[in-house]
């Protein structure tokens, strides 16, 4: 089972497009996706992570060898990649398109659990775009703030 996600450049742009507010004016270029969503960046400094599920984005790698290197790991993998999380959707029949990432149901950030019962597949632009819309209306409240609802508005 591949665990990296490769789309075309626009694919990218539609689905990053709702992390500017957190890319802001880093020139990154998208190398790539793990299967869950997350996009590997490279910058002039280096390699950046963007976490979708914790919506962040942090410098971890001095460049692309760097990154291949602990992804050839299997610490790396189960950090970066959810292998373990991947593999066990993909045991369950659960298995994207081309164009497609793993998904929670219900979003840790919204309660749900980490476990491969609770995912499902959807295109990468929608999900970013939803993940990176939740994540910003959720990064300035407080831990532990009851979350009624929050909204979603088409990029």
């Amino acid at each position: 089972m591949e665990l990296i996600r490769r789309f075309d450049d626009e694919i990218f742009a539609r689905g990053l497009a709702a992390w500017q507010w957190l890319i802001g004016d880093r020139r990154l270029r998208p190398l790539a996706a793990s299967m869950f969503g997350d996009v590997f960046l490279q910058g002039d400094d280096g390699v950046w992570f963007l976490d979708s599920l914790e919506g962040t984005l942090t410098r971890h790698w001095a460049d692309g060898q760097a990154l291949q290197a602990v992804l050839n790991t299997e610490e790396g993998q189960d950090e970066f990649l959810l292998a373990g999380l991947a593999m066990g959707a993909h045991r369950r029949g659960v298995v994207p398109g081309p164009e497609q990432v793993y998904v929670f149901s219900t979003p840790p950030a919204l309660g749900g659990e980490i476990s491969a019962d609770n995912v499902h597949v959807m295109d990468f632009v929608v999900a970013a775009s939803i993940s990176g819309q939740m994540a910003a209306q959720l990064k300035d409240l407080p831990t532990g703030t009851q979350i009624s609802g929050f909204t979603i508005k088409e990029q």
